[in-house]
């Protein structure tokens, strides 16, 4: 879809949506033309729209703005022991947003120059960002192409005596393995930082993600499943750490400076969460556990439907992962079962149909980012050219790569709807699969 814009790519569905006659869905259309060659789409209707939001929070917003105290102050607090006891974190820290998340725990842990640090390439570039921002170099290892995770059964190969932390990332709200990420740190004495941005009330083994690590980073951006427009968290046991984080996302300032207090012993910056933020969350986290619910009846629905699809392979989630957060909604598209139609055709055929999807991440391992950080005058001083041509070879991810090429996503709150629509999406597949051979032709025509 690299020809397409997210603004073409809405207009075709919803002008499809516009050549039906009256609201709702189009029934029966499996026989009709594809849409996006005259055809009646399978869908008219939009799926739910993001954020959802009441006279909770308007009620919130509101009682932050006549209390005069907007710094962070009791609503922040509440929400800090509201998510500590949510997850069954011993402790918990609101950040500014995810990536300030990330920032904090390295910073708090030491990270610095001439460090490693183990990602996974198919993530959003924040968790390499933070990475980068520390001086430290991102050692990428492959991913898991069933289940779109970090091949955890690769992270201990490509440990060193420089790495100094490993971030596993949830990726689109089902969770990493666990079970064979926590024994590795723990018998290295790394840190294993959680990136669970992605991936609010998800859990292993019945207890939820972000408590497993030395810490656990989430977001609550926009898109996210608790949701403030921008915010973050770091969630940890350690008390220690807590304090070192607060420190540095507080300019340096401890939980007991008091406000004539000017004296500082360690580095940091103003990463904190405002009182608006936190009273919205405070909010919405009123309905996170029945959209949570409303997710996982729909996936579970969803996948039985497009595993009988030729072509279709739903990610696969560990054993462990008993709870998913349906962040995303993740499938591998093989055209092989859709007579060669590519990816991008086959997703510009779906939106036609009412269904939008998307084709997920670039591989992060080799976007031009990393060779303009590489290049800066601050690597070049710490890292010896033979040592960055090493890392350059070592970072080859084949199996992301494929990934890459085949992935495909539905948003969240395409999960939000009745039942129905999730036999929309099947149905809307199913009906190009039907098209491929002729939608092939008139692509490539």
């Amino acid at each position: 879809m690299k020809n397409v814009t997210r603004r073409k790519f809405i207009g075709t569905v919803v002008a499809g949506g516009a050549l039906a006659a009256g609201p709702g869905r189009s029934r029966g259309t499996a026989q009709s033309g594809p849409a996006l060659l005259g055809g009646a789409p399978v869908r008219r209707t939009p799926f739910p729209s993001w954020p959802v939001a009441d006279a909770r929070e308007e009620d919130a917003l509101l009682g932050v703005v006549r209390s005069g105290k907007w710094f962070r102050g009791q609503h922040v607090a509440a929400f800090e022991q509201a998510y500590a006891a949510l997850t069954g974190a011993r402790g918990c820290l609101a950040t500014a947003n995810g990536t300030s998340a990330l920032i904090t725990s390295l910073a708090a842990l030491g990270i610095g120059p001439g460090d490693e640090v183990i990602v996974p390439p198919y993530t959003f570039v924040a968790t390499i960002n933070a990475v980068l921002l520390m001086h430290a170099l991102p050692v990428f290892v492959d991913s898991d192409l069933e289940t779109f995770q970090i091949d955890a059964r690769k992270v201990e190969a490509a440990t060193t005596e420089r790495t100094r932390a490993i971030i596993p990332v949830h990726l689109g709200g089902a969770a990493a393995d666990l079970d064979t990420l926590v024994p590795i740190a723990q018998k290295r004495g790394i840190p294993l930082i959680e990136d669970a941005c992605q991936a609010h009330l998800a859990e292993w083994r019945g207890r939820k993600v972000g408590t497993y690590g030395t810490a656990g980073c989430f977001s609550f951006q926009a898109s996210k499943n608790l949701n403030s427009g921008e915010g973050g968290a770091i969630l940890t046991s350690d008390d220690a750490l807590l304090d070192a984080c607060y420190r540095f996302h507080n300019n340096s300032r401890g939980r007991r400076n008091t406000g004539n207090d000017f004296s500082y012993r360690t580095t940091g910056a103003n990463l904190r969460m405002t009182e608006f933020q936190a009273a919205l969350l405070v909010a919405q986290m009123t309905r996170l556990e029945a959209q949570a619910r409303t997710r996982d009846e729909n996936a579970a629905h969803l996948t039985s439907l497009l595993k009988a699809i030729p072509g279709i392979a739903p990610a696969r989630m560990y054993e462990g992962c008993t709870r998913n957060a349906y962040h995303l909604y993740m499938f591998r598209y093989d055209a092989s079962a859709f007579a060669g139609l590519t990816r991008a055709a086959f997703l510009k055929a779906l939106g036609a149909e009412g269904v939008p999807a998307s084709s997920g991440y670039s591989p992060l391992n080799k976007e031009p980012f990393l060779e303009d950080a590489l290049g800066t005058r601050g690597f070049q001083a710490i890292y010896p050219k033979a040592r960055l041509d090493a890392w350059r070879e070592q970072n080859r991810c084949p199996q992301n790569d494929r990934l890459c090429s085949e992935a495909i996503w539905m948003g969240q709150t395409m999960l939000l709807g009745p039942p129905q629509d999730m036999e929309d999406i099947a149905e809307a597949i199913r009906k190009v699969q039907a098209h491929a051979s002729q939608l092939a032709r008139e692509a490539t025509a």
